[in-house]
């Protein structure tokens, strides 16, 4: 089994925002001023192209100089988000597995550690959708030579949520090192896709911002999120505690980290890139001129002062 397993096993990968401006241009200086605020925090590793960080609406020219950008930062294991990116225009099947494929193997010549393969939401449609996944990862990591991170992400947010029996079958690949579960607000989803890795050895990685102390407790054992993007401290408390078997320390430190997830994943769940961006700018991770999501919703003002209402309470608190 891959050694990244045991090295990322127990550990907290932030799927890190991408700072840009409201046309999408991406400002480099302050990602590189980002990554080495995040690279300096107890994390494990970090995920970059992910959902968080819009890399498939990035072109490939920003997602090479992002990779490199984090490749200087830290010494830690990177895993990058690949699939079809937005830019190819309702891709097939096909069409959208060669992408995903592309893009790996530039992961992997752009110094990457793994890969996390977006599911692709035309499977559901395919009667062998089953199967052509399975083969879809085999190819990734037949071509591009790294390790893979399965990625169950709900229907709503334009994937596949898994079954059960392909995540064993998903599993069961040596190259695997485990799958993200990113169910959103399905427990009973969350639940199964932790328990249908029990016995395996790989990862059972956590994506769920929302049930992100719940989903220990139900077998989950390191975690990928995109709350983490800002306030990495919050995420990683939670999972300090519960591996320590703090069990005191683990239900304040998912109090308080719910407590933000209440004020930053909610619907339009697609804004939770924005809201993100406006926590990090509080927390002076980045510029205001460079946090904005032009791929998500508008948003009110009113949300942010949600984002930083409940930043200064959980400031005050921790100050007492």
């Amino acid at each position: 089994m891959h050694d990244l397993v045991d090295r990322l096993r127990g550990t907290l990968l932030p799927a890190v925002v991408t700072p840009m401006d409201r046309q999408g241009v991406v400002d480099h200086d302050a990602l590189a001023a980002y990554a080495a605020r995040i690279a300096a925090e107890p994390i494990g590793g970090v995920a970059v192209w992910a959902h968080t960080g819009r890399g498939l609406h990035l072109s490939a020219d920003d997602r090479a100089r992002v990779l490199t950008t984090w490749r200087l930062a830290t010494a830690a294991p990177i895993v990058a988000g690949v699939g079809a990116p937005r830019s190819v225009s309702a891709p097939t099947l096909a069409a959208a597995s060669d992408a995903t494929v592309a893009m790996a193997v530039r992961a992997a010549e752009l110094g990457a550690d793994a890969v996390m393969v977006y599911p692709l939401a035309a499977l559901r449609e395919e009667p062998d959708g089953h199967g052509q996944a399975v083969r879809l990862h085999q190819r990734v990591a037949s071509e591009s030579g790294l390790p893979l991170v399965g990625f169950l992400l709900h229907d709503e947010a334009g994937g596949y949520p898994y079954p059960p029996e392909l995540i064993r079958d998903l599993l069961a690949l040596p190259a695997m090192l485990g799958v993200k579960t990113a169910t959103l607000d399905s427990a009973i989803g969350c639940q199964d896709a932790i328990w249908a890795g029990r016995g395996t050895g790989r990862l059972s990685i956590t994506g769920e911002d929302r049930m992100f102390g719940p989903s220990f407790m139900w077998g989950a054992d390191t975690a990928l999120v995109g709350i983490a993007a800002a306030q990495a401290a919050l995420s990683a408390d939670v999972l300090r505690a519960w591996t320590g078997r703090d069990h005191t320390a683990f239900v304040e430190a998912s109090d308080r980290l719910d407590r933000f997830a209440a004020a930053t994943f909610y619907a339009p769940i697609e804004g939770y890139v924005q809201r993100m961006l406006w926590a990090a700018v509080w927390e002076g991770l980045i510029p205001e001129a460079a946090a904005h999501d032009p791929y998500g919703p508008a948003l009110p003002s009113s949300e942010r002062d949600r984002v930083i209402a409940c930043l200064e309470d959980l400031h005050a608190a921790a100050a007492h």
